[in-house]
């Protein structure tokens, strides 16, 4: 794949307390009948705590800011809650009846281990404007065989079932001298996009030795495939770099890294890290949303594939 980057194309607004910096995992979704390519993301206050939001790009043209919104989406939860130190959502699914589906994951700071990565779900019935909690736990609750991360979470809505590929893990790592997560990609189905198993099927997991977990995937059908974009956790990087995979059903999938061809560059904005590719088609190009250093500390950037 070639792919032509276009920079920056959304930075986060600093007089905004919810928002000082950041706007992390970029989530576009298609409102044709605005014009729009609404980009879900979310923003971080001065302590580092997610809130999620988004920005109308024009979806002639996604490089002009048609509209922002300047509130945040979801407030963190409740002390002693799931997601009391941050919502950060990675994906959003028009349901059958026409609501929104916002996946989110729920940051919980621990004592033995440093923090917990759970699922949440709020529901939006006014097309994006608002979105409420359908509760104050997890959709992806722990369980034995996912004790410690359930999250990233991508959702589609195909053929009257909710597919979830989401990041799953039961391990920390001690990577010179830091704990770290250690967690592979899974996927599960759901009837209600509510209720899911206690745990998925493995769908790409860890080969490489330098490897020790991924990051959001992202899955859309491409000349008839799923295709998978990912982001993968190097430890000689200390920083994501971009994956990419292929599958017939969904469930069986194929690494082919080396395809996909967009990685760092010398821009000060992805120098460093490149990761959360959330790709979209529109009239036949796929444009490309993604963070790079720290995160998405700059914004979020974009580009446009030229040739597959």
């Amino acid at each position: 794949m070639e792919w032509r980057k276009l920079g920056i194309v959304f930075r986060p607004d600093s007089s905004l307390p919810w928002s000082r910096t950041h706007a992390m995992l970029p989530t576009p979704m298609l409102l044709e009948h605005r014009g729009v390519i609404r980009v879900f993301y979310t923003g971080c206050d001065d302590a580092g705590r997610g809130r999620p939001s988004y920005v109308d790009l024009d979806m002639n043209d996604p490089t002009h800011i048609v509209a922002a919104c300047r509130r945040p989406l979801l407030e963190t939860g409740i002390p002693g809650t799931f997601d009391d130190n941050g919502a950060v959502a990675t994906s959003v699914v028009r349901a059958p009846d026409g609501r929104l589906f916002m996946y989110y994951v729920g940051f919980e700071l621990g004592v033995s281990t440093r923090y917990r990565l759970l699922t949440g779900l709020a529901i939006s019935e006014d097309d994006g404007e608002s979105f409420v909690r359908i509760s104050s736990a997890p959709v992806l609750e722990r369980s034995d065989a996912e004790l410690f991360f359930r999250c990233g979470p991508h959702v589609l809505s195909e053929d009257g079932v909710f597919r979830m590929w989401y990041v799953a893990g039961s391990r920390w790592v001690d990577i010179d001298g830091k704990q770290m997560p250690e967690y592979r990609i899974v996927n599960a189905e759901s009837a209600d996009g509510i209720r899911w198993p206690t745990s998925g099927r493995v769908a790409i997991d860890i080969t490489q030795p330098d490897e020790h977990g991924f990051g959001r995937p992202w899955v859309l059908r491409d000349r008839g495939r799923h295709v998978m974009y990912y982001s993968v956790r190097r430890k000689s990087f200390r920083a994501y770099r971009m994956g990419y995979a292929e599958s017939d059903d969904g469930i069986h999938w194929k690494r082919e890294d080396a395809r996909l061809n967009l990685d760092t560059g010398p821009g000060d904005y992805d120098d460093d890290a490149i990761m959360y590719a959330a790709p979209i088609e529109i009239a036949g190009r796929l444009w490309c949303f993604y963070n790079g250093n720290d995160f998405g500390r700059e914004g979020i950037a974009l580009a446009v594939r030229e040739s597959a």
